[in-house]
């Protein structure tokens, strides 16, 4: 077993970060693809003013998150929390043509078309039952739907990107089979997408699991770069599935600032994976991701603050009690 590398102190506790104490083998570098404006808020109960959405996103690029999720093109019967799409990607300008959106089909393609939008995401289920509660659809019906989505995508030159829903385990139906995931998955990757983000959508994933999922992509031919990996923190394993994946090799995470989130279509699906939490395990790693903690906390309190209740984010009720 290889001793890790230790490196002198980056910043210290007091101040608010992590000793830096590299371990050999892992990435140097990461990405996190932050999920909060869309992922994070479409669950809750009470709307989120749009003034406060767009402030949100302007905080979190601010802070040095590469990428943030800004919203979907939903109906607004589906999910009324994203109602105001268009009126938050006209607010946040030529900022907002750079960020992704989720389109769940063509017309919530055309809608991203009409607003000059540069990056989709499709949102695919690797369960029959999730399929048909989340798009109402089959398992097999749900890549007829999606495939003139990426097409036309493609041709507009836009990137697109492929979320698989319940990749460790269903509410309804249990334990998925990852060879079925796997198989969901390099669909998606054939109907056209860039990149597949293999979501924990309920969160009872663990460190073996990831381990077996991405060794089975590997061996079916998937590149690890272009896989991203999305955990929530229901049972409290996000963090050491994440652990399982960058010894893996997988470099793109989602998260959600101040650890929001749900599926309003699957009630057992709690918070996503807190992008402050991420942050601490990273900069503890050495591992480079340039985010602005602090800046990253503030906005979360910020935030929690507008919601009327405390971060659930583990870090954030640390350095901001």
């Amino acid at each position: 077993m290889t001793e890790p590398m230790t490196e002198p102190m980056t910043g210290s506790r007091a101040a608010g970060l992590p000793m830096t104490v590299p371990a050999a083998d892992l990435p140097a570098r990461v990405t996190i693809y932050e999920v909060g404006p869309r992922d994070g808020l479409q669950n809750e109960p009470e709307l989120v003013p749009v003034e406060v959405k767009e402030e949100l996103i302007r905080r979190l690029l601010s802070a040095g998150l590469p990428v943030v999720e800004a919203t979907s093109f939903v109906h607004p019967a589906w999910v009324p929390q994203l109602a105001d799409a268009e009126e938050l990607m006209t607010r946040l300008g030529e900022t907002g043509r750079g960020l992704p959106v989720l389109v769940p089909n063509e017309r919530g393609l055309d809608r991203a078309l009409e607003l000059g939008c540069e990056h989709v995401a499709i949102f695919g289920s690797a369960t029959e039952t999730f399929a048909r509660k989340n798009l109402n659809r089959s398992l097999d019906e749900q890549f007829a739907m999606f495939q003139p989505v990426v097409r036309r995508a493609r041709d507009a030159g836009l990137d697109v990107r492929a979320y698989v829903s319940m990749c460790f385990g269903d509410p309804w139906e249990g334990a998925v089979p990852v060879e079925q995931v796997v198989s969901v998955g390099r669909r998606l990757l054939d109907l056209g997408a860039s990149r597949l983000s293999l979501g924990d959508t309920i969160g009872v994933g663990t460190a073996g699991h990831v381990t077996a999922l991405l060794a089975a992509y590997a061996e079916a031919g998937t590149p690890l770069d272009v896989l991203a990996l999305h955990f929530h923190d229901t049972y409290g394993q996000a963090l050491a599935n994440v652990c399982a994946g960058l010894r893996a090799g997988v470099t793109t995470y989602d998260a959600s600032a101040g650890g929001l989130g749900g599926c309003p279509f699957a009630k057992s699906a709690t918070g996503n994976l807190a992008t402050e939490d991420l942050v601490w395990l990273l900069t503890g790693l050495g591992i480079e991701h340039g985010v602005d903690l602090d800046a990253l906390v503030q906005t979360s309190v910020w935030l929690a603050g507008h919601l009327g209740r405390p971060s659930p984010s583990a870090v954030v009720r640390a350095l901001s009690g």
